[in-house]
Parts: C-alpha cells; structure tokens; sequence
C-alpha cells in the first residue's frame, strides 16, 4: 500500500497526494491517458523513481523503497515493456540470470532446469524446451519468461507495464492466461494498459489516474467500458471532450 505519494520534476508536479493499493490474490488494472502518472507511480512503487512524499507498507508494516534492490527484497517485481531479456541465451540461463545457482564454482544446471521447469508448469507456460533460444520465441513466450522471472525470486507483487503491448490475439491470450494464474498463486498483480478490453478480462479492480491524481476506483463487475473512459478523459467532472476524445485536444 503507498498513502499520500507526490512526485516533483522542477516546478511540475507528477503526482499529487496519490493513494494506491494491491491485495494478495487481486489484479489490479492502472489506466490512464498519457502523462496522468502511471508510470511515475509505477518507478515509486519500483524504486526507481522515489517518491518525494508519501508512506508505503508491506502486510501492514511501514517500509522504505528508495531503490530497485529495496522493492525486490520486499517482493515487488516489475516487468517492464523491453522485458530485460538476453536473446541469446536459452530459457533457464535468462530465468536465474544474476541469481545462478551453484555447487561450489559449478553452475548446477540440472537443478535450475528443474526449477525452470516447476515454475513454468505452475504458470502453465507452454515452451519448445526450456533449453530454447530466447530469440527463437514468440512475444507471449518472452513475456511469460519475463513473468516466470519474478516468480521464481518469490515475488508478492508484480506489475506489469503494458505486458500485452503489440502482441497478436493468440499470444494476448496466452499472456491473459498467465496473469490469471500469477492471481491463482495469492500474488498481487499490477497491470499497467491502455488496452480497455484485456482490462476487463483479467482485472479486478481499475484505478484511473488523471493529471497526476487517483480519480477514480472501479470494481470491474459494477462499471461499464463507457464510464471507464469518461473518468479517463474528465468527461465524469464535468470538462468539455473536444471531437479527439482528449481534454484541451492534445
């Protein structure tokens, strides 16, 4: 949970007193229009971008996340758009990259194929091999490696930053199905998209961010495509939406 979270660049202020929650076993969807704070919520939350106000707390205890390496030992993972994938290695060596395992100075490759393996069959993730070349694979396979990733260094909390950005139908699928199973495991997933109909699919919950601002909160059973957008745009307070659907006609 982060409470009261402002950000600074200069004399703009990118976000503004912003609340911000995500529960065990929960999806929650994080839309809004370009430069309404998503992402400089996302780095707070990350810690690669701290915040310059605000509290977070992790199970109820107050934490400090003023770095990547202080929100991954609180069990917060983030996957972003390039997914920090080595193309040139296989599956397993991209899955324990930085984290190898070893039995004194030799890489115990059988045992981190065989973990490889466990946490891809939980994520139902359908692979070749887990010895194939990263470059081989299609998008929704990469973004299921980069997903298995966070598992396997016992995430609690995921976000996911447009996880089904220029991916095909079959491979949207397959990345739907594996934020469903990521909710199945008790995780809390965070799902960043400007894409209204796999919102719907898989979330939750929908917190709509607008210049800088938490605006609005939607159980995704209670609330309509149509009201979605209107707090998306300001139509819901009352503003004009000129013919390009976006406030002042940016």
């Amino acid at each position: 949970m982060m409470r009261g979270i402002s950000k600074h660049f200069g004399a703009v202020r990118a976000l503004n007193n912003v609340d911000f929650e995500v529960y065990p076993g929960e999806v929650v969807a994080l839309v809004g229009d370009n430069g309404a704070g998503k992402s400089t919520l996302v780095k707070a939350i990350s810690g690669v971008g701290p915040a310059d106000e605000g509290e977070a707390f992790v199970n109820g205890e107050p934490v400090v996340i003023n770095s990547p390496q202080a929100s991954s030992r609180l069990g917060i993972e983030t996957v972003y758009q390039d997914l920090a994938l080595c193309d040139n290695l296989d599956v397993v060596a991209n899955l324990f990259l930085g984290h190898e395992l070893h039995t004194g100075s030799v890489l115990s490759e059988v045992e981190m194929e065989r973990r490889s393996l466990e946490v891809l069959r939980v994520l139902d993730v359908k692979l070749p091999s887990a010895r194939s070349i990263v470059s081989t694979l299609s998008g929704g396979q990469r973004q299921s490696i980069a997903v298995a990733k966070t598992i396997l260094r016992r995430a609690r909390v995921v976000l996911l930053d447009e996880p089904t950005a220029a991916l095909g139908v079959a491979q949207t699928k397959q990345v739907l199905n594996l934020i469903r199973r990521l909710r199945e495991q008790n995780l809390g997933v965070v799902v960043i998209s400007h894409n209204m109909a796999d919102v719907f699919e898989v979330a939750d919950r929908i917190i709509v961010m607008r210049l800088g601002q938490r605006v609005a909160t939607f159980n995704v059973g209670e609330v309509t495509n149509e009201r979605v957008i209107a707090a998306i745009t300001g139509a819901d307070f009352g503003e004009t939406v000129p013919s390009n659907g976006l406030p002042g006609g940016k």
